[in-house]
């Protein structure tokens, strides 16, 4: 069954069409990939999923379990179950990491989701979220308070970049936690090795699809035909 059906959007800045008729669906507890270099459009679609201040589409529709969100604000999609976890650790302060935990739910086990992100709750959940962790170790809480959510969609925006970045094993690790709470999963990543986590795959490149199906022949189709967009070269698709 259809979680999400993105179809045929289109979305400007300027006058550039940064995707340009894009469509993919997502079914109920199905991990999907998005593939691509640089500057293809991944996380302009997942700040459009989002609903982000300023990402709207131009044309095209997003349905989300069944109803139409193209003019919902973030906080309304979060309210039906999609939430992100950025590329960049979003910036906290002055809040221990067991309350940043709970703010959306107090009865919740805060050290249960932080062990599912490989930190250990004695050593974390005291310490406060501030310049003391580092890249990697928010990211990780992030993740965590994501899990504690049980959204019905989460959109991980390039988890495995980054100076701090998580491992393959580590994207395993979360992925298959958001899978055994019954959460779909939008992946997006540049790195085809990546890929094989995921129940299925698309290819981006210059704002569309060029190849969906199975991670193993999307990761392959990338890894021989890469998008030259990002290098200013003519890409191989249009």
């Amino acid at each position: 069954m259809l979680l999400i059906e993105i179809k045929g959007i289109t979305f400007q800045a300027g006058d550039k069409n940064i995707l340009d008729d894009f469509s993919m669906t997502i079914e109920n507890s199905e991990v999907h990939a998005l593939l691509g270099t640089n500057g293809t459009g991944k996380s302009t679609l997942a700040y459009l999923v989002m609903g982000c201040e300023g990402y709207r589409p131009t044309a095209g529709e997003i349905v989300f379990d069944g109803k139409m969100i193209n003019d919902l604000k973030i906080h309304e999609r979060a309210s039906l179950g999609i939430t992100m976890a950025w590329q960049e650790p979003v910036r906290f302060e002055g809040i221990s990491v067991r309350d940043y935990l709970t703010l959306n739910n107090k009865d919740i086990n805060p050290a249960h989701y932080i062990e599912m992100v490989g930190l250990h709750s004695e050593l974390y959940l005291h310490r406060m979220v501030d310049k003391s962790l580092s890249g990697g170790e928010r990211k990780r809480i992030e993740l965590a308070s994501i899990l504690a959510l049980h959204p019905k969609l989460a959109i991980l925006d390039e988890p495995d970049s980054g100076i701090d970045m998580l491992s393959t094993q580590d994207i395993v690790n979360v992925i298959n936690a958001f899978k055994e709470h019954g959460s779909s999963v939008l992946l997006i990543t540049h790195r085809e090795e990546i890929v094989i986590i995921a129940d299925k795959a698309s290819q981006i490149c210059n704002g569309k699809v060029v190849c969906s199906g199975s991670p193993a022949k999307v990761a392959e189709y990338y890894k021989s035909r890469k998008c030259l967009v990002c290098s200013g070269e003519v890409c191989a698709y249009v």
